[in-house]
């Protein structure tokens, strides 16, 4: 069997190292010249990513462990911690991505860059890849991996991406001095925004906020958006305006996701990570879901040749982090007119369909998924 992945970034990467490990033949096809990383953002690896991503003999060393959470209010008082299972770490999404691409290198597998992926077509039992040049790539599945503005989507299931009514903010500041210990990732939940942070071994602290606001044009230059962001922050009794204000580069971006897509697959293409189920940021989840997509799908065709396994364990796990995504969305967006209706909806379709199984035994390599 053979595989053509669209996308070099964290599903498609590791959807490549899953599906070689199960013995199938990949290739990797990214549209940039040279993987398109990320610059700067990072992100959480929960728990059931690392055990997802040491499924497939991956186990990361960049960045750095979490062990514990706090939260806080708006008035710097404690509101609750807890200890988080073993493994969490955070880590630039450049970083992780370039391990996984490197992963992806050592193990011999063929990834083409300045690929960009405009069409497919179905021959018998094949589906052939036609790429911006012209060429077509031939195999008997295609991934769509391609990430939030995936063009495989537009080909099974043109939904498009949809603003949650959120700006995230982020940056690293190695002059900031906020409370913290060692391995602890701070939650505050602010009067206008949630912000969180978490200071690496070197002394760096990592950051981010979400704020409720209109979806940014491109227009406002850097100072004007740390301006803005410290005027939200600055009447909480808390150290998030200090850390901001002793951050050098403030970046920010569109909190997006994806309603939930009628269909992952048509013919023989598939999609997967966020192309399939994007949620908002507000659970840090969508790492560690595409790690558990690439280790699922590697199983089903492994274990049964077919995908049918695969969506039925999946979409209803990963569309309950949406939903989750959703409330926690809403809570902090109360005029986000759409979403009440959508989470009461879906929230209704999980509880009187959960999933069959634990998501622990779909990800053990050895233990065979169920029919």
């Amino acid at each position: 069997m053979r595989v053509v992945i669209i996308g070099s970034g964290i599903a498609g990467t590791t959807a490549a190292l899953a599906l070689d490990k199960a013995g199938i033949d990949v290739s990797v096809h990214e549209a940039h010249p040279c993987g398109g990383a990320d610059i700067g953002a990072f992100l959480t690896v929960a728990a059931n990513g690392m055990r997802a991503l040491r499924q497939i003999d991956v186990v990361p060393e960049v960045g750095f462990p979490l062990t514990s959470l706090r939260l806080t209010g708006s008035d710097g008082a404690e509101l609750g911690s807890s200890a988080f299972d073993d493994g969490y770490r955070c880590v630039r999404r450049a970083e992780l991505c370039d391990l996984l691409r490197s992963e992806v290198h050592r193990r011999g597998l063929p990834v083409e860059y300045g690929a960009r992926f405009v069409a497919a077509e179905h021959d018998g039992d094949q589906v052939a890849a036609r790429f911006a040049d012209g060429r077509a790539v031939a195999g008997d599945l295609l991934i769509g991996a391609d990430g939030l503005n995936s063009a495989v989507r537009a080909l099974i299931d043109p939904v498009s991406k949809r603003y949650v009514g959120q700006q995230v903010f982020y940056g690293y500041s190695d002059s900031a001095e906020p409370p913290h210990e060692p391995g602890r990732i701070d939650m505050v939940r602010g009067g206008g925004s949630a912000f969180g942070y978490a200071v690496s071994p070197q002394g760096r602290t990592f950051w981010f906020s979400r704020v409720p606001a209109p979806s940014l044009d491109g227009t406002e230059g850097p100072d004007a958006m740390r301006d803005r962001l410290l005027t939200v922050l600055r009447p909480d009794a808390t150290p998030t305006a200090d850390i901001v204000a002793a951050t050098d580069d403030v970046c920010a971006t569109n909190a997006h996701d994806l309603v939930p897509t009628p269909r992952w697959r048509k013919g023989r293409m598939l999609l997967i990570g966020d192309a399939a189920h994007a949620a908002s940021p507000a659970t840090g989840q969508g790492a560690s879901m595409a790690f558990e997509d690439a280790v699922v799908l590697a199983k089903a065709l492994r274990d049964h040749g077919s995908l049918d396994a695969y969506e039925r364990l999946r979409r209803p796990r990963v569309e309950r982090n949406i939903v989750r995504s959703a409330q926690q969305s809403t809570a902090l967006t109360p005029d986000h007119a759409e979403r009440p209706e959508e989470v009461e909806r879906l929230g209704q379709r999980h509880a009187e369909a959960p999933p069959d199984g634990d998501p622990a035994e779909w990800l053990d390599w050895n233990t065979e998924l169920p029919v």
